[in-house]
């Protein structure tokens, strides 16, 4: 079983899976074409917001591009490279995947929040692209050798202007999203504190002065509750829910639930004197034959028999035979 094949679950999978702990609503749906449920990113906006959050994302890099070109006296491109959801687990994970970046030089960060000052979201820029942006600004060559360098106090100070300008650019791109900068300083660490579990929407954009062969790459960092008055978030006073988007609805939240999974081997029953007197490399006879299938456990309830297994170095759990029909028919 792959990688993908684990971390990916189906819309049917989950009905089943749904119906084995008794919370699935009645397939009414018939013959449904689904795609792979990635549950490791969150699905906050809808289909139609996702269509006005690109019409907002083309707006900002009008924005950004025209703000650029008005400081550094010159014309710029700006395109969308992606617009992205991401739990904040995910940056978390990639920080401590590279706890010391090359020579010591981390992304630039510059936090930005709502009206009411609340931390919202950042302008992330890479050392690579800092270093582009400073140079631009005080009309000195690029350097490849001096692409990890750290930034001079006065090129710390233009590309905070910068950070500054794509700022107001986000909240020009539309009334509705009112931000402003968080603090006046450009940092060298992640300027929020996450806990993993906030959702979040990842604008990345690419930057070149027209004519140019090289473009350097940002990104915007923004929580997805933030951002969705400006795609149009849902009102309280529209019509009620169907059970078709009750039940999506309902699902959103389910995936976000923990649930411990439990790998049943197999037992074995000891007098408390034979418990006591274990010692290393004792023998202990479980109650079951080495070509048994052994039980995967959720919540008290056993939805899969399969086989032990290894992957890169872990035990594993190959699945043999689902049992999501039998526990339905226990109900």
């Amino acid at each position: 079983m792959s990688e993908q094949d684990i971390n990916n679950l189906s819309r049917e999978k989950i009905h089943r899976l749904l119906t084995a702990i008794g919370s699935a609503a009645p397939d009414d749906t018939g013959q449904i074409q689904a795609v792979d449920y990635d549950w490791h990113q969150p699905h906050y906006f809808t289909a139609n917001q996702l269509k006005k959050l690109d019409a907002f994302t083309t707006n900002l890099a009008a924005a950004v591009a025209k703000k650029f070109g008005a400081l550094c006296q010159c014309s710029f491109e700006v395109t969308i490279a992606s617009t992205t959801q991401h739990f904040s687990g995910h940056f978390l994970g990639q920080a401590a995947s590279n706890p010391q970046p090359t020579q010591g030089i981390d992304n630039y960060y510059l936090a930005f929040t709502t009206q009411k000052d609340f931390p919202c979201g950042f302008v992330s820029i890479p050392p690579q692209t800092a270093l582009v942006w400073a140079t631009q600004l005080l009309g000195e060559p690029e350097s490849k050798d001096a692409a990890n360098r750290v930034l001079s106090k006065l090129e710390e100070s233009l590309l905070l202007d910068m950070a500054m300008l794509i700022v107001e650019s986000l909240a020009e791109s539309d009334p509705n999203c009112s931000v402003r900068p968080r603090a006046s300083a450009i940092t060298n660490h992640m300027p929020l504190e996450l806990k993993g579990t906030e959702e979040f929407c990842k604008i990345t954009f690419n930057v070149k002065k027209t004519g140019s062969q090289n473009d350097s790459q940002a990104h915007i960092l923004m929580l997805c509750e933030t951002l969705a008055p400006a795609v149009g978030e849902t009102s309280q006073s529209e019509s009620q829910l169907s059970p078709k988007d009750t039940s999506r609805a309902m699902l959103g939240h389910v995936e976000k639930m923990p649930v411990f999974v439990t790998a049943h081997l197999a037992t074995v029953a000891l007098t408390l004197e034979q418990i006591i007197g274990l010692s290393p490399d004792d023998l202990l006879i479980l109650d079951k034959k080495v070509n048994e299938s052994i039980e995967l456990i959720v919540e008290n309830r056993t939805l899969c028999r399969g086989r032990c297994a290894q992957a890169e170095g872990k035990y594993a759990f190959v699945v043999v035979e689902p049992l999501f029909d039998a526990a339905q028919q226990a109900q």
